[in-house]
Parts: structure tokens; C-alpha cells; sequence
């Protein structure tokens, strides 16, 4: 068996070579096929399937806090705090906030991301230190030693990766931290943090308030034999508990508690669903090709077979052959195709960073390479299918006689059906790539509510040694965005806390006048931003009412606020808003008055008719409490009104920034039309690659419609010399083909039409990134439908015009 199995392969190796040609073209169609598919599985392996790069990650989960208007928010540090004395689940629980930091020592001044941790972070994760140790009790302690572990870069790039590291100190946001450790290579969670610090070292005003939720997210490790399904009851009983000792911050408060990785991971495996669909088809196009080439081949080796059969070879044996030669093309075409696959994936996640999770997790490695090598023989063993079946039915007598053809007409009906297939799959890849087209043309089309032109948005990290106290702080920003203002060329500049379309804006609950709800969880939320006096200026956003916030509004002033037109239809949709007060927040800011209406501003993304909490409100950041001083001002962004460039224009603002201290470092530099085309990056991501796919699927089948009418060609030279020597012109001739062809691709069309119709209605991941257009487009539809006619035509004209040049005689003769 083995021996015969031997010369099968070395018979077709043989064969495929005397056909390069062919064998070139089914090699790189199977290697398109195979390659986006495993580039697709790669991706999906990396951030989906592959477990979580810490200890028994399936025993880790994400604990969440939720109320009657979110499902997951942040949670509070003190109700933390309970948790984790009181918890019996759990082996062990942590806690951690996100925030940048400025690091000024050793080396340049940079900014950093950086994360505040509990007690035990690592050690909950399972992970080992590099270096040294986590923090002790008392570091985790408010007011106790600044400790710091950094990052296996960070310790390489600023210490040389030197042991000599711990015990030294670093310079983080004006404070002198002592590294003791290093974190191990490659780690992160949900950042890659280059500082952690201890959590409990935080200002007061955001860990001693048991109503704020700021950042703090919080995971546990399950114990063993522990479920989720347990954990969510005892910590829904904890919570509630909580609630009743507690009505005025936590009235409404539950629980959610997830998997770790379901929690990372997201929406993305929706998305990823998709494109996985879709590579899928472009497989089963392929597959389709690659059929109908072999089967094309196959006729031409009819005799052949007819030969070998007569000899002795029985069915079985050529059937094995024929799948032997379409593995071989198969595992070759494999072989490429992980090679593109490597290629392009490195090629797209790099053009499109930030796009997915766990990114530095996707590689064509070890599972990824054993599916490539399953789906490469499955394609192999399913393309193969029809050319050996097809030798198993052939009648050796019938192929013998010279002109037999008693097979050519189910060989075409086979090939025919192949092509309906190609077709129908490629009008559901190109509808679902122009209905996602069409989603970003409508969403650049969107008023945002303000001028999006010529606007630059910087953050600067002003130095510590400026804003040692609130007054100092408060004149160390005035200075700054005085200076900015004096540059030649800008027009106007301003600080925000928010920025549109970044979603940078907090929720806070609020109450108008006097009339402050029972539970603040269940109260209704507001966008808020903390702006300078020019910012609404300086943006083109429209004052519809009252007027904006002034420079006169200062801590010494009465409170004042400005909402945005959707709040005052909502709150007051038949009176005046001006004169009321606004009190928002769990620390109770306010009350404010408002003092003006103006427009609606996207702040969170162009598309952002479906999310609810859309209500916005700006204060001045000149009347924050000196209190929240050092929390508030630190996440100011400036905006700037300019015409110059950016590349123009940074080089000058970090000479003024400099004046005033050399440790001020200036990053998050975007222009507004970079905000608008990432905040398009959800629809424009599938879109991309949906495109790609679809133009991959559409090269594939007029490939094989050309084979298909190349093929019908060739079987029907008698028939063509024949039709013209009774009388039939060339144009008779042409369009007997170009209608045969036709008919194929108008029925290809219809299958695929109703197919993606279903697909576009019944697949959420796919609807619900749609924006200005339904899932049945009648002129996406039609548009698909017209391209692919189009290219389907000239691929089948150029065969169907080499029947027009048959010679009658020479045909006949050669029958």
C-alpha cells in the first residue's frame, strides 16, 4: 500500500510538471484561498481561542459593579475594600486604575502609561516578577514609601537591563519612586504599562468616595473547584448588603462577574465572526475554481484514463491518483499561503493599531500551521472530489471512440454549477464590503457640531514644579495656553477635558434645581467636560442660546454651566433652561447655574444616534474646586484653531513650552481629521479587509469563468464550425456564449442576492456597524450586482471571442 501510494505521488509530481501552467495557476488560487483564511485564523486563534498568558487563566475573572443605566461600570475602592475582606470564592482579589504618568527621570521627559495596583496584583495573575518583588502592606498603604515595579522595557531601555536597577529611583509626575521590580517580559493587562504604582497612594477624593467610580476595575482568581455561577451569588449577596449599610452611595448598585479573557476580549470576536464568514467563501470560491480547472484537465486526460483502464488500472486506482495530484496542490498552495498569511497580518494590524485586543498575541505559530494543514487537505480531498468521481463514472469504451461526448454535457452542467456558486459568493462579499463603504461615505457626512477644520489637539505635561498648589497650578496653565495663543498663525486655543469623538468624556448623575433623586445609580447621566472660556469658540460650536462660559467665571464666581441642545429638549422641552441649576456627581458638584444652550456635539463617535446618556454639559475648568485641582487639570487637553500644519506648528509650541520648564513633555498630538478616521475604525477595519475579500473572490471568479467558457469553447469547436458553415456570423457565435455566460452569472446573482439579504438581516455583527444605510440597499445591491456582470462579461468575452475566429473547414476536418 505504502509503495503504491509512493508512485502515485511520484506519477503526479510528474504529471503536474508537464502542465506548469496549470499547475502555476491552481498553486497561487489555492494559495489566495488558504492564506486569507489562515491569516483570518490566525487573528481569531490569537485574540480568541489562545488562553490568557497568566496562571490557570481560566480560574481568573473580571468583577464589575452595574446599575439601572450601564451594564459594567467602574467600582468604587471602598466597596473593593469589603470584597476582598469579605469574599469567600476567591483565592485571591486585586484591583487596578489606568492613567498616563509623566516620567521626567533618568533620561528625557516622557509620558508613560501607567497603572496603580493593590496589594497583590501579580500575585493574583500568577505572574513571576523579572526582578524583584511586589509591593509590601505597608507601601500598599495611603501615605506609605513611593514604591515602583517598572516594565521589562522600560528597565531595558533606561537602566540597560541591569540588575543594579532595583533600589534606584524613578521620577513619576514630580514624585521620587524606589523600583523594586522589574515585570516579567511581554506583560500586560489591558495596557502595556510602562510604571505600576501602588493604588492606595491615589488622592483621596477618588478612593475615600464609595459613589465615584474612577477607573478602578477589578479581578479575582476563583478557587479551585469554584465557579462563576458562585461567585456571582455570593458577591451579588455581599453587594447588597453593602447597599443597605450604605443607601446613599450604592442604592442600585449589582454585579456582573465575567471571565477575564470574555472581559478583554470583548465585541471583537463579533467582528471577528464576520470576517471569518467571509474568508470562508472565499475558501468555497476557490475550491469551486480549482474544481473546475481539474475537471477542465481531466476531459483532456480522458483517453488517458481510458488507456490505463483498459490495461488493467481499476477505478479505484485513478480516483486515488487524481486525489493524490490535488493534494499535492493543495499542501503546496498551503505552504504559500502561510507565507501571505505572515506577511499580511504583520502588514495589517501594524497599518491598524489598536483595532483588536490581545494583538501581540496573533502569529502563524504551531495551531495556527495544523489548521492551514487540515483545511489544506479538506480543500484538497473537496476539489478533488469532482474530477475523480468523474473518472469513476467514465465508460472506457465511450472515451476510446474518437469524438465520444457523452460525458461533455453532465461535465458542463458541473462546471455551470461551480460557477453559480463563485458568483453567489462573490455578491455577498461584495455587498457586505459596500454596505460598510457606504457606512463610512455617510459617516464623513455627519455634522459632528462643530468646525472640524483646522483644528490640532495636544496634551502637554506640565511640571510638577509648576503645580506644587492649586494657585500655582491654576497660573502654570493660564501661562501656557497664553503663550500657545501668541504663536504667529494660531488663531484661538483652549483646554478641554474632552475631546469630541474620543470619548473622552465622564458620566456623572445629576439633578436639576432642588429636586436630587433617591439613588444616584439609577439618576440620570450627563457628558461633562471642564473647558477653558474660548474652548466653545474655538471649536465652531454654535451658542444657541445665552451665552458661553467667560473668563470672569473663576473659583470666586457663583457656579456656571453650559448644556448642549439634546439636554434642554429633554429637560425642559417647553420652557427656558437658563437660570435653572445643574448639581452633578457623586461628590456633588454644583449647584451651577446654566447660562447657555448650544449645539449638539458627537462625543464618543460620528454614529452615535443609538447610545443613550447623550446629554452634555461643559463647566469652567476655571471654577474647579482647589481640591480637585490636581486631579482635574493633569487631564486638560489643548485644542488649537490654526491653518499651519502640524509639523509646523510642534516645533514651535515645544520651544514656548520650554520656556517655562525643559521636563514638560507634549504627546496625544492629533489633528481633527485623524480623531474623525479613527473614530471610524469599528466600521473601517471589516470594511478593509471585507473589501480585500471581496476583490479576491471577484478575481477568483472570472477566473473561473473564463476557464468555464474557455472549456465550452474548446468542447464545441465541431459545433461552432458547423453553426458557421450553414450561415452563422461571428456575432451569432459571440453572443451564444457571452448569453450562455450570462445566464450563469444572472442566476449566480439571484442565489446571492437572497444569501446576502439573510446575512445582512440576521447577522448582528455585521448590522450593527451599519450607519445611514438598511441591511437590503437597493443601491448597494444593484451596484454589486452591476460590477460583477461587468467583470464576469469580459472575462467570459475574450474566450467567447476566440470562437468567432474558428475556421469552418479546419474545425470540421480536425473532428
Amino acid at each position: 500500500m505504502i509503495a503504491a501510494v509512493g508512485q502515485d505521488f511520484r506519477y503526479a509530481l510528474r504529471q503536474l510538471r508537464k502542465s506548469p501552467g496549470f499547475t502555476a495557476v491552481a498553486v497561487v488560487t489555492l494559495a489566495l484561498g488558504i492564506g486569507a483564511n489562515t491569516a483570518i485564523f490566525s487573528v481569531v486563534e490569537g485574540v480568541v481561542l489562545a488562553p490568557l498568558h497568566y496562571f490557570e487563566p481560566d480560574r481568573l475573572v473580571m468583577v464589575w459593579e452595574n446599575n439601572p443605566r450601564f451594564p459594567r461600570v467602574w467600582n468604587s475602592y471602598p466597596n473593593f475594600e469589603d470584597w476582598q475582606r469579605t469574599a469567600q470564592s476567591f483565592q485571591q482579589m486585586a484591583a487596578f486604575r489606568q492613567q498616563g504618568v509623566d516620567l521626567t527621570f533618568p533620561g528625557a521627559p516622557s509620558h508613560l502609561k501607567a497603572s496603580q495596583i493593590s496589594l497583590g496584583f501579580f500575585s493574583t495573575l500568577g505572574a513571576e516578577l523579572a526582578l524583584g518583588r511586589e509591593f509590601t502592606a505597608q507601601e500598599s498603604q495611603p501615605g506609605g514609601a513611593p514604591a515602583a515595579v517598572i516594565s521589562n522595557h522600560l528597565w531595558r531601555e533606561r537602566f540597560g537591563g541591569r540588575p543594579e536597577a532595583l533600589g534606584k529611583s524613578v521620577t513619576v509626575d514630580g514624585v521620587n519612586y524606589s523600583i523594586v521590580g522589574v515585570a516579567p517580559p511581554g506583560f500586560r493587562l489591558n495596557i502595556d504599562a510602562d510604571v505600576y504604582t501602588p493604588l492606595s497612594q491615589l488622592d483621596p477624593l477618588i478612593l475615600n468616595n464609595r459613589g465615584s467610580h474612577d477607573g478602578i476595575f477589578t479581578f479575582a482568581r476563583l478557587k479551585p473547584g469554584a465557579s462563576i455561577s458562585q461567585s456571582q451569588a455570593e458577591m451579588s449577596t455581599i453587594q447588597n448588603r453593602l447597599n443597605r449599610l450604605y443607601p446613599n452611595d450604592n442604592r442600585d448598585v449589582g454585579i456582573y462577574v465575567e471571565p477575564l479573557k470574555q472581559a478583554i476580549v470583548g465585541d471583537a470576536g463579533q467582528t471577528l465572526a464576520l470576517l471569518s464568514g467571509a474568508v470562508g467563501l472565499v475558501l468555497l470560491i476557490t475550491c469551486a475554481n480549482v474544481a473546475n480547472l481539474l475537471l477542465a484537465r481531466s476531459v483532456g486526460r480522458s483517453r488517458e484514463f481510458a488507456i490505463r483502464s483498459a490495461l488493467g488500472a481499476n477505478r479505484g486506482r485513478l480516483a486515488r491518483q487524481l486525489l493524490t495530484e490535488s493534494l499535492i496542490l493543495s499542501l503546496t498552495g498551503a505552504c504559500l499561503g502561510s507565507l501571505i498569511a505572515f506577511l499580511g497580518n504583520k502588514s495589517v494590524l501594524a497599518a491598524m493599531p489598536g483595532i483588536l485586543p490581545r494583538t501581540e498575541d496573533v502569529s502563524v505559530n504551531a495551531p495556527v500551521l495544523l489548521y492551514t494543514l487540515i483545511v489544506s487537505l479538506v480543500v484538497g480531498i473537496v476539489f478533488g472530489l469532482a474530477p475523480a468521481l468523474k473518472s469513476w463514472s467514465a465508460d472506457p469504451q465511450i472515451s476510446l471512440k474518437e469524438g465520444g461526448r457523452g460525458s461533455t454535457v453532465v461535465h458542463r452542467r458541473t462546471q455551470s454549477s461551480f460557477v453559480v456558486v463563485q458568483v453567489a459568493s462573490t455578491l455577498v462579499l461584495l455587498v457586505g464590503a459596500g454596505l460598510l463603504l457606504r457606512t463610512i461615505l455617510h459617516l464623513w457626512n455627519v455634522n459632528p457640531g462643530f468646525d472640524t477644520k483646522n483644528i490640532i489637539a495636544l496634551k502637554v505635561g506640565v511640571s510638577h514644579s509648576l503645580t506644587k498648589t492649586p494657585s500655582s497650578t491654576r497660573v502654570a496653565y493660564e501661562q501656557l495656553i497664553e503663550r500657545i495663543r501668541q504663536i504667529p498663525g494660531v488663531e484661538a486655543a483652549d483646554f478641554s477635558t474632552a475631546i469630541p469623538l474620543t470619548g473622552q468624556g465622564g458620566y456623572l448623575p445629576f439633578w436639576l434645581d432642588s429636586h436630587k433623586p433617591e439613588s444616584l445609580q439609577g439618576a440620570p447621566r450627563l457628558q461633562w467636560s471642564l473647558t477653558g472660556p474660548d474652548y466653545l469658540g474655538t471649536m465652531g460650536i454654535q451658542l444657541l442660546q445665552g451665552r458661553f462660559l467667560r473668563e470672569d467665571d473663576t473659583a470666586k464666581t457663583p457656579c456656571v454651566a453650559v448644556i448642549d441642545r439634546d439636554f434642554a429638549h429633554k429637560f425642559f422641552p417647553d420652557g427656558n433652561p437658563i437660570g435653572h441649576t445643574i448639581t452633578a456627581g457623586f461628590a456633588a458638584f454644583g449647584p451651577c447655574a446654566i447660562v447657555g444652550v448650544v449645539n449638539h456635539v458627537k462625543e464618543a463617535c460620528l454614529n452615535d444616534a443609538g447610545l443613550g446618556n447623550q446629554y452634555q454639559a461643559y463647566y469652567s475648568l476655571h471654577q474647579v474646586p482647589d481640591q480637585w485641582v490636581p486631579v482635574n487639570y493633569p487631564d486638560a487637553s489643548i485644542v488649537v484653531r490654526t491653518p499651519l500644519d502640524a509639523a509646523t506648528l510642534i516645533p514651535v509650541i515645544k520651544a514656548v513650552v520650554s520656556q517655562a520648564s525643559s521636563d514638560q513633555p507634549i504627546y496625544n498630538l492629533q489633528t481633527m481629521q485623524q480623531i474623525i478616521s479613527d473614530s471610524m475604525s469599528e466600521q473601517r477595519f471589516p470594511m478593509i479587509l471585507l473589501g480585500a475579500f471581496a476583490g479576491l473572490a471577484l478575481l477568483l471568479a472570472s477566473v473561473g469563468v473564463y476557464g468555464m467558457i474557455s472549456y465550452s469553447v474548446t468542447q464545441r469547436v465541431q459545433e461552432i464550425g458547423i453553426r458557421m458553415a450553414l450561415g452563422a456570423d461571428k456575432g451569432k457565435v459571440l453572443r451564444l456564449f457571452i448569453g450562455q455566460e450570462l445566464k450563469l452569472v444572472l442566476g449566480g446573482i439571484a442565489v446571492g442576492a437572497v444569501g446576502a439579504l439573510i446575512l445582512t438581516r440576521t447577522l448582528s455583527s455585521l448590522s450593527h456597524l451599519l450607519y445611514g444605510v438598511g441591511s437590503g440597499d437597493p443601491l448597494t445591491f444593484g451596484t454589486a450586482s452591476i460590477v460583477l456582470i461587468a467583470v464576469a462579461a469580459l472575462a467570459g468575452y475574450i474566450p467567447a471571442r476566440r470562437a468567432t475566429k474558428v475556421d469552418p473547414i479546419v474545425a470540421l476536418r480536425c473532428e
